[in-house]
């Protein structure tokens, strides 16, 4: 007999706010524990500027949502500590996790850097009931890496994240088929996943709040007021629908990626180049982090109406620079685009090679030489310090939309 699926989704509780605090807490154990207080890890406090990455409980508490603008946090609680954000410290913390996760089974789908689907179909039974294997990799965590996760169990992916959301923190829910009246479909419609700010007000325009009412619309009424695809997709969703499968790991060769959902779409080219290099400055520390570098820079994009177009191209040599990454990637979507506008934009680096198997590049210029040593010292100082602590001119700008390096906006991308 063929097993039911069995799917676990794990999501980081305030990932960015738990790592920096298990870190900070590892380097000096008499340090405050910034989940105790009210605290978020985000832009420059001083200067007020910057967006919030991750808040602990207690700041929730006072209003503040990620996303925000620092100065709106702080009016809304004076006393909020704020830190910048080290994300190499983050991908370690994550790595980690993703050690602890492979225990349990090979089929693990890095989802985001604080998220994971594990497809435990085939080896639950080495381990116990669903429930009871979901509350030890939680403990686990706990007692091993110091922060808390909540785990979703449901037969789908979909089902799994949506469990994995309900109460926080540091809990285990279930969302099975028989469970969907009762626990997802009272639930608000914007809390379906994939259903954004504009979708539940067209929703909410005819009438549908809940999820549950989604689910029992007429999906050939949705078609005219969504398009036919994105129809198609919630209304599914809203049943429990999902048949996408768990994608192993990615191997050494298969890349280092990034993206990011505009919250409003985007039609002019210097701005969506301003998102690339936010990307890509994500997307080549990474790679210089792990120490391998790309041949391939690819860029995919989506535009208001959900279709999807992607470009690459293969480089003249391997690099794991972010200005490289960078420059091909403008050029790729300078080809690609015909200006409709974007609802996501994204930036991959693929056929990854490691870095001491590379055949060195004897013409390389002083230039790129210096360019490399630059990029290299300043995740260093990054590291150190906070990935605020350095940033290119043009993120300094008063019209600049985007976070320098978490792909996130600060007036209009999230």
């Amino acid at each position: 007999m063929v097993p039911e699926p069995l799917i676990f989704h794990i999501d980081v509780n305030s990932a960015f706010l738990s790592w920096e605090s298990v870190s900070r807490l590892e380097a000096d154990p008499g340090a405050l524990d910034l989940r105790t207080i009210p605290s978020a890890v985000g832009g420059d406090a001083s200067l007020r500027h910057g967006i919030v990455l991750a808040k602990s409980t207690p700041a929730k508490a006072y209003g503040i949502i990620t996303g925000e603008p620092i100065s709106q946090a702080l009016r809304k609680c004076p006393t909020l500590t704020v830190v910048p954000a080290r994300f190499e410290v983050y991908l370690e913390k994550s790595r980690k996790m993703m050690e602890l996760l492979s225990d349990y089974t090979p089929d693990i789908e890095k989802f985001s850097i604080d998220e994971a689907f594990l497809d435990m179909t085939s080896t639950i039974h080495l381990f116990g009931s669903p429930l009871e294997v979901a509350n030890q990799i939680r403990e686990r965590i706990w007692r091993e890496l110091k922060f808390t996760v909540n785990v979703g169990i449901a037969p789908n992916k979909l089902l799994a994240k949506m469990a994995s959301d309900f109460k926080k923190p540091n809990l285990c829910h279930t969302l099975f088929a028989h469970e969907i009246p009762l626990k997802m479909w009272p639930l608000p419609i914007q809390e379906l996943f994939f259903v954004g700010h504009s979708a539940q007000k067209k929703l909410e325009s005819v009438g549908i709040h809940t999820i549950g009412e989604l689910a029992a619309c007429n999906v050939n009424h949705l078609k005219p007021l969504l398009g036919e695809k994105y129809a198609l997709l919630i209304h599914d969703y809203a049943l429990g629908i999902d048949n996408s499968p768990v994608e192993e790991r990615e191997p050494l060769n298969k890349g280092y990626g990034n993206s990011t959902t505009l919250s409003h779409d985007i039609d002019d080219f210097d701005v969506a180049c301003q998102v690339l290099l936010s990307l890509s400055e994500t997307v080549g520390a990474r790679l210089r982090f792990d120490h391998v570098l790309s041949d391939c820079v690819c860029v995919e994009i989506k535009d208001w109406n959900f279709h999807t177009k992607s470009h690459q191209m293969t480089l003249n040599n391997p690099t794991d620079s972010t200005t490289v990454i960078y420059e091909n990637a403008c050029n790729l979507l300078k080809e690609l685009w015909d200006r409709t506008p974007l609802r996501l934009i994204g930036v991959r680096a693929t056929k990854i090679s490691e870095e001491g198997y590379c055949q060195l590049h004897l013409f390389e210029s002083e230039q790129a030489r210096k360019m490399k040593e630059m990029e290299k010292a300043v995740d260093h100082i990054r590291g150190k310090f906070g990935t605020d602590s350095v940033k290119r001119a043009s993120f300094l700008k008063k019209d600049a939309i985007v976070d320098h390096t978490s792909g996130r906006g600060k007036s209009g991308i999230k």
